[in-house]
């Protein structure tokens, strides 16, 4: 599945606003997405944003 992040961009290796991410999995109340690191971590499906409240985060609207 291909997810586009929409909301405020944040970190350098983080999630970008209005780029589409590979989803690698869901589990509970999760997305595994390859953010812009390159590598897979666990994303919120509600409100994706940085653990250490820097952002607001966003949504994530399904691609394909």
């Amino acid at each position: 599945m291909k997810l586009k992040y929409i909301g405020e961009s944040f970190g350098v290796d983080s999630l970008t606003n209005g780029k589409i991410y590979k989803c690698l999995g869901e589990e509970g109340s999760f997305y595994r997405i390859i953010d812009d690191s390159g590598e897979d971590y666990w994303y919120s499906k509600t409100n994706p944003a940085p653990l250490d409240g820097s952002s607001k985060g966003g949504r994530w609207e399904v691609v394909s």
